[in-house]
Parts: structure tokens; sequence; C-alpha cells
């Protein structure tokens, strides 16, 4: 497998995001949402401006930090626009008692004329990210990111989260059953219900490498596409990761096409590879 780069347009900073039909949500590690409308993106490249921004509901008790964020397939209603968004809260209460690692934020998308709102409805949460036999590194060694990324593989209707191990420099991928937005116990702090994957609810798992911070992700036809990297120095990279084979197909350092930015965001429109760094530069990742 082989990858070319080619840049296509310009919008604002931020972390992951997710498209839907013709329409771009980007997030800011603090709740803050940009849509835009890849509808205006033509031949040439050029500078687009988002056509609405607003807030993911009730970040001021939970807040994500989105590093990985993924439209499913269920919707609130069937009169819904949009299918239910997933937002994950990684690394954003890391100086907290309680971390909340593994935890992912899901949230009902509405659009009011040229607006548009969301709604919390439900989290799921990681049960065991405290094993350091499932989750984590064994013995004493503390893990630089326990948070755990996920991406949700429509096809199959699975949920799966993926966590950096540094004592063997592996990523560890779960698949678990999508849970329904009727699943879970009622979290009475949030008024939503709550999911807790638990270690009988792995349907399977296995270890990739990773070199780098993991950075946003899709997962499209059975594949995991998954970039990393951080602050300029750093390389940031690709990896597409076999969830079928259990095994990595690509790894492209971005860095030897030279790309220095963060990595960030990662998703397909109408079958082109989107990606996106911290800067806002965004390309078209073209795969043969």
């Amino acid at each position: 497998m082989k990858l070319e780069i080619k840049p296509i347009c310009k919008m604002n900073s931020g972390q992951d995001g997710a498209i839907f039909g013709s329409y771009l949500f980007r997030f800011g590690s603090r709740g803050a949402g940009s849509v835009y409308d890849l509808g205006q993106l033509g031949d040439e490249y050029a500078e687009i401006a988002p056509i609405a921004t607003f807030m993911l509901d009730k970040c001021d008790l939970m807040c994500p930090h989105s590093n990985s964020v993924v439209f499913g397939v269920e919707k609130y209603c069937e009169e819904d626009e949009f299918p239910l968004l997933y937002s994950n809260v990684y690394n954003n209460y890391r100086k907290c008692e309680d971390k909340l690692p593994g935890v992912t934020c899901v949230y009902r998308i509405m659009r009011e004329g040229e607006g548009f709102t969301s709604q919390l409805v439900q989290l799921i949460e990681i049960g065991f990210t405290e094993d350091r036999v499932l989750w984590r590194s064994a013995g004493d060694i503390e893990d630089e990111r326990p948070y755990g990324n996920f991406v949700i593989d429509r096809d199959r209707g699975q949920f799966i989260g993926f966590v950096m191990r540094d004592g063997d420099r592996t990523t560890r991928y779960f698949g678990f059953d999508l849970p329904r937005l009727a699943d879970g116990e009622p979290d009475e702090a949030l008024g939503v219900s709550r999911v807790r994957l638990m270690p009988k609810d792995i349907k399977w798992q296995f270890d990739a490498p990773y070199h780098n911070f993991i950075q946003g992700a899709v997962c499209k036809d059975g594949l995991v596409y998954s970039v990393e990297g951080f602050h300029e120095g750093i390389h940031p990279a690709i990896r597409v990761i076999d969830t079928v084979r259990g095994c990595e197909l690509l790894y492209h350092d971005f860095f030897l096409s030279g790309q220095i930015r963060e990595a960030e965001f990662i998703d397909f429109y109408r079958g082109r590879c989107i990606y996106g760094d911290a800067y806002g530069n965004t390309f078209e990742l073209i795969f043969s």
C-alpha cells in the first residue's frame, strides 16, 4: 500500500472531527464545534470558513477532548437528520483524581435553521482501564497515555476501543458490540444513561505497533485509519490497521512527505480520505 498526499484546503485549527453528508464537524479540546460545508470544495486549493459554530451540550459537566470523533448508525429519532455523534473525553481530566479514562460521550446533533445544537444522550465507558493485564502495561510501568481512543465500524455494528501500552510499545485494539441508545444504567449527575463495557463484552482483541501519541481515527471497510504524532519535532504519521486479520497494513511517516505539523483529523468524504493537522491544513490521502 502506497500513499500520496494532496493539499486541498485550509480551515480553522482543531482536534478530530466527523463527516456526514457534505458536513464536516470539527471540534476543539473544550467542546467548541465548527461546521463546514464540503460542497464548497473545488478543484483548486482554498480557505474555507465554518458555516456555523456551537458548543457541545453539558461540557461544563463532562467535557470531551475530541481526540477521536465519529458518527454512528443509530439516530435519536427517525426524523433526525444526523445519526448519533461520538466524542471521547481522552485526557481532559488528567489532573483530576478521577481521570475518566476510556469515556466516550454520545450526542444528538440537531439543525435549527442555519445553526446547530447538541444534546448529550449517553456515555460509553471502558470498565477495565485499571486492569494491568487487559488495558494497561504490566508491572510498575506507568503508561503516558492510558486514556484510550475509539472508532465505530458501522458495517459490523462494532465499537472499537484502543489504547497505547508503553511497556511493549503496542496499541491494543478491542472490539465490542456497539451499544444501543437504550442500553446502560442512569447517570444521575448527567441525566443520561451510562454503558460500561467489561471484559466479558470483548468480542476480539489484538496488538499492533505504535510510534507516537494516537490522535484522530476512523474505520472504513474493517480498516482503522489512525493518525498519530504530537508537537513539531515529533513526527506525524498514519497507520492503517486491518481489524479482521488483526494486523497493520501501512505505516507512513508524514514527515517524509514534508508534513511536520501535529496530526489530528481523519475521515472519509465521498470515497476520499480527508486528513487535517492541528493548524487546519487539510489534505486528501490517496492510497494505492
